[in-house]
């Protein structure tokens, strides 16, 4: 039940360059009972846009003492049809209460005429879908008030529709719209397995400028009539290719806020704790070598 004086965020506090972890459920307790040495946490939006209840206090109580970011997965910024008023509503109440260092969002759909996937669809990238994407996130970022990251997200497939490049698209994206990138060096490492095209061509393509934050996660080999695709199930720690291509990334864009995502099959709290200290390591070493 929400607290009639309910106690207010910490004040306004950015996403420091540093490693942090997505805080799901599970580990609260246990976050909260210990407070580790990590520097700040991500959560997902939808799962506290009903403001009330353990769990969000539980979140208000973590936001007294760590920067937290919002990412959602559930306002279809690709999809054709406007994003819903409801949810961006719900959506502005959370804002406005947490106060976020971030918000970010997926470069993907999931609604159309009000059935709902389950999956971060992608886009086909030419110009009708451009439109679409910014037309929402202006929509979303003058009721929030505030610019919004996007992410790039895992295709298992190609639009014959496309025009140009993923890359391409995504930094027209946000240019045009003024929104930020979030950049999942697993989602790239994915994409140029399936797809065979080169992962550092897509990171030197992208300004350092735009980069916002970045997302390391684990990935899944499947095999599919015969091809060995990697689908993108955040069920297991960041394997040596992608942690490689973060290193590249970093030495591209210098430090930048590194986020472990790890959503299912969950570990031990310590074991996130343990690759976000990887990251951190590695953000020190290149900090060292620019000093």
């Amino acid at each position: 039940m929400l607290a009639e004086n309910p106690v207010p965020a910490a004040s306004p506090s950015p996403i420091p360059d540093h490693s942090g972890i997505g805080l799901r459920g599970p580990h609260q307790a246990e976050f909260l009972a210990t407070r580790p040495q990590i520097r700040w946490i991500e959560v997902h939006s939808e799962n506290y846009l009903a403001i009330g209840g353990t769990a969000f206090e539980a979140l208000e109580q973590v936001r007294q003492n760590y920067p937290v970011s919002l990412h959602g997965v559930g306002l279809s910024l690709g999809s054709a049809d406007p994003v819903d008023a409801r949810h961006l509503g719900r959506l502005k109440q959370l804002v406005d209460r947490i106060d976020p260092g971030l918000v970010s969002e997926h470069l993907s759909w999931g609604t159309i005429e009000g059935r709902h996937s389950n999956d971060l669809l992608p886009l086909p990238f030419n110009q009708e879908a451009l439109d679409a994407v910014c037309d929402n996130i202006e929509a979303v970022q003058t009721k929030l008030g505030r610019t919004i990251l996007i992410e790039n997200v895992s295709a298992y497939l190609k639009f014959k529709q496309s025009e140009m490049t993923e890359w391409d698209f995504l930094v027209q994206v946000a240019k045009r719209s003024g929104a930020g990138i979030l950049l999942d060096i697993n989602n790239v490492y994915v994409n140029a397995t399936n797809h065979d095209f080169d992962a550092k061509e897509y990171l030197h393509a992208i300004p350092e400028s735009l980069v916002g934050e970045i997302h390391l996660a684990g990935h899944s080999a499947q095999d599919f009539d015969g091809f060995e695709i990697l689908i993108d199930t955040h069920d297991g720690p960041v394997c040596e290719a992608v942690w490689k291509l973060y290193e590249t990334a970093v030495a591209r864009f210098g430090p930048k806020p590194t986020l472990i995502e790890w959503d299912s099959k969950l570990p031990e709290l310590s074991a996130l704790l343990d690759e976000a200290s990887k990251a951190e390591s590695l953000l020190g070493r290149v900090r060292e070598r620019a000093a």
